[in-house]
């Protein structure tokens, strides 16, 4: 399995009792979906490399309590402080206004009056307001992620159209005047 045919899911934080589970720690709005999960990849110097769930348990509300099938000591302490996959074909499929944003990597944002407002190159979640950041005549553009915004995504055409405020993608492209 190749980690770029994988979405992330979340990281193995620690061990959990004295038979060998682990907490695996979600990374995700709806915990609630991976419940039952049968395998995980895990990576592993750089590979993804399959572990298979006997059993899985709520440790808290975005945490799985998790057993592996044919668990030892030494496939616990690897799989240790490393991030979880899991394959993109497990996703379920979205619509309407609703999007992953790996799949709208590339997607060009378009205003209300169509014009572009660049090319998604990457969307950072890191922060409190996620954003979008895209590629505009060469010069990066940031537009904030918020979903009222958000008017259209076409999948087809691979396009994004959103109520932007006046004035935001100038702020990227007009260079400021100085203060006399």
């Amino acid at each position: 399995m190749k980690k770029e045919d994988c979405y992330f899911l979340g990281k193995i934080t620690r061990r959990h009792g004295l038979a060998g589970n682990v907490i695996l720690k979600l990374d995700t709005d709806q915990p609630e979906l991976y419940k039952k999960l049968d395998s995980i990849f895990v990576e592993i110097n750089g590979l993804l490399v399959p572990f298979f769930i006997e059993k899985s348990s709520w440790s808290k509300l975005d945490a799985l309590n998790i057993a592996f099938k044919n668990s030892n000591e030494a496939l616990v302490d690897q799989s240790l402080g490393k991030n979880v996959y899991l394959p993109l074909t497990t996703l379920p499929k979205l619509t309407g206004k609703q999007f992953y944003y790996h799949e709208i990597i590339g997607y060009e944002i378009f205003d209300e009056q169509d014009n572009s407002c660049g090319v998604i190159r990457s969307v950072n979640d890191q922060t409190a307001q996620n954003y979008f950041v895209t590629n505009l005549d060469g010069k990066e553009v940031v537009i904030p992620l918020i979903k009222d915004w958000i008017l259209e995504v076409n999948r087809e055409e691979r396009f994004i159209k959103m109520q932007l405020p006046e004035g935001l993608i100038d702020v990227f492209l007009v260079p400021s005047k100085k203060d006399e």
